[in-house]
């Protein structure tokens, strides 16, 4: 298994979860399943790996132009690049 992606929470209360997440070339979040319907707005611009049951596809994110997702993604994200890649998720709950 590769790093862990750096993650830290900077909200966390009865209305939403924000959470900042820097990923290191090399580094991933580890299979996980969204439970909450989130939002992401990326911090800088790179390519993601998404890793599913059905397969891996390229994630393009560029810096400030977020993108909203539903509960009940399934899913691994990596960073095979070269250069770090980050974005602050809002999961509303």
């Amino acid at each position: 298994m590769a790093q862990q992606a750096d993650s830290t929470v900077f909200e966390d209360n009865d209305r939403v979860r924000v959470t900042k997440w820097i990923f290191a070339p090399g580094t991933e979040t580890g299979s996980h399943v969204h439970e909450l319907d989130y939002t992401v707005v990326p911090l800088l611009t790179g390519t993601l790996m998404i890793l599913t049951a059905d397969g891996e596809t390229e994630n393009n994110i560029s810096y400030g132009e977020p993108y909203f997702r539903r509960a009940g993604a399934e899913h691994n994200v990596v960073n095979r690049g070269n250069i770090p890649v980050a974005f602050m998720e809002i999961e509303l709950k």
